[in-house]
């Protein structure tokens, strides 16, 4: 569409997007933390833009596992930046739909004429996991903190047994049921009828797809060069997850990590622990002419759903999805390609199925499915088994992927969707002309 506003409100032109390389967590960004990693793609982003910082009005930034130090991330990250400190700056959380969030709130404040440039995305150091105390030592540690003698200050750690002073390291699971997300996408694995085979197949299908990518350079223009501080003696080019010469033999051998003897998700058909950052540069349509910007694509439509965490944790997309295509005024068969968020493989397959199926279309209330989606569209640059899952980068980075892959096919439009933790799904649909 050529108009500058769609019912009533500005249309949104994402310019740019940048990520660092993926990393798995503990090797090259080992020693950096979320705000190293953010601070350096938003510099980067800006410079190779050739966008004068004035002219940013807002930064929306989010992270997953928060820094503790530096709980605000959006605001360390303009001022760790160096850019101006009067740019607005806050920060946002949907677990792994984070920067998928801060691109939709960057989104609302242009759209409604509240800003004309923002940079939006999110960053995450899985190697800097925040590692908690037991609550008996962390009250310990208060109370001594206010003794004014030594005797005082030790007297506190006194009553404590052992296990107060085991460290309690962060869980990736469910407050409301307690339950991880490998238990929980191997529940869905089960009970929607996934086979290990399915999985491993979507498994090989993202490596070979993102090995492909970066051998043909699709992601030179989109992924940044990482001098690792303090040294600078290592550099990071590339995610160093992707397996080029895996096979769905070498996949098959693998062991199942969270049910043992009957299960089918293995470390293999699931996305690692990683560290990195991406970030979105977003202007008015109006805006980006102005300055002189060809956009990659626009924002059309967007939703976000959420289903009972206990049921089918992982099967959010299936339900944002069909809000999203009709907010856009589409049809799957309108949809050139289509990103999915590969938190697990059977996660993924279980929202094709469920995207298919009349019996879920009935369930969640919608008139009829969404449709089939040709496995030939669908993460055709790689997903996130093989390039890795920073919580909160993983949005940006599909949002640039997809959008720099119609540019290179010369397509015009894209839905991506990304499941999240809490029963959490998001869908965006967004298109080039």
């Amino acid at each position: 569409m050529a108009s500058e506003k769609r019912n009533g409100h500005r249309r949104v032109a994402i310019v740019r997007g940048l990520r660092t390389p993926f990393a798995k967590a503990g090797t090259v960004f080992a020693g950096l933390t979320a705000l190293d990693l953010g601070r350096m793609v938003v510099q980067e982003l800006v410079q190779r833009s050739d966008l004068d910082p004035n002219e940013i009005n807002q930064v929306v930034f989010g992270q997953v596992i928060p820094t503790l130090t530096a709980p605000s991330i959006a605001r360390e990250v303009v001022l760790a930046a160096g850019l101006p400190k009067r740019i607005d700056a806050f920060t946002v959380a949907r677990a792994c739909a984070t920067s998928i969030q801060s691109m939709v709130a960057g989104a609302n404040a242009i759209a409604l004429g509240d800003a004309d440039v923002v940079i939006a995305g999110g960053t995450e150091s899985l190697s800097d996991a925040p590692i908690f105390t037991s609550r008996p030592l962390a009250h310990a540690l208060a109370a001594s903190s206010k003794g004014k003698s030594l005797p005082d200050k030790l007297k506190p750690f006194q009553k404590l047994k052992a296990k107060d002073l085991i460290p309690v390291p962060p869980a990736i699971a469910e407050y409301s049921t307690g339950e991880t997300m490998g238990e929980s996408a191997e529940k869905m694995a089960k009970e929607n009828g996934i086979s290990r085979e399915e999985q491993d197949l979507i498994a090989f299908n993202s490596h070979q797809n993102a090995a492909r990518a970066w051998k043909e350079g699709r992601f030179d223009n989109e992924v940044m060069h990482v001098l690792v501080p303090p040294k600078y003696e290592q550099s990071a080019t590339k995610d160093n997850i992707v397996r080029e010469d895996t096979s769905l033999e070498a996949l098959s051998k693998l062991k199942p990590v969270f049910d043992r003897r009957y299960g089918s998700v293995t470390a293999g058909n699931a996305s690692p622990l990683t560290d990195g950052a991406a970030a979105l540069l977003l202007m008015s349509e109006e805006k980006a002419k102005a300055l002189g910007y060809e956009p990659l694509g626009f924002l059309r439509a967007h939703a976000f759903a959420a289903t009972d965490p206990g049921d089918q944790l992982l099967q959010g997309p299936a339900y944002a999805a069909p809000v999203a295509l009709k907010r856009a005024g589409m049809k799957l068969s309108d949809i050139d390609l289509v990103e999915m968020h590969e938190a697990f493989a059977a996660q993924v397959a279980s929202n094709l199925q469920a995207l298919a199926s009349k019996e879920f279309a009935k369930k969640a209330g919608f008139n009829a499915p969404v449709g089939e989606v040709d496995r030939s569209i669908l993460n055709v640059t790689g997903g996130s088994i093989s390039l890795g899952h920073p919580f909160g980068a993983t949005g940006a980075r599909i949002v640039t992927q997809a959008l720099n892959e119609l540019k290179r096919r010369n397509k015009n439009t894209v839905m991506c969707t990304v499941c999240a933790a809490g029963g959490l799904g998001a869908a965006v649909i967004l298109e080039r002309a």
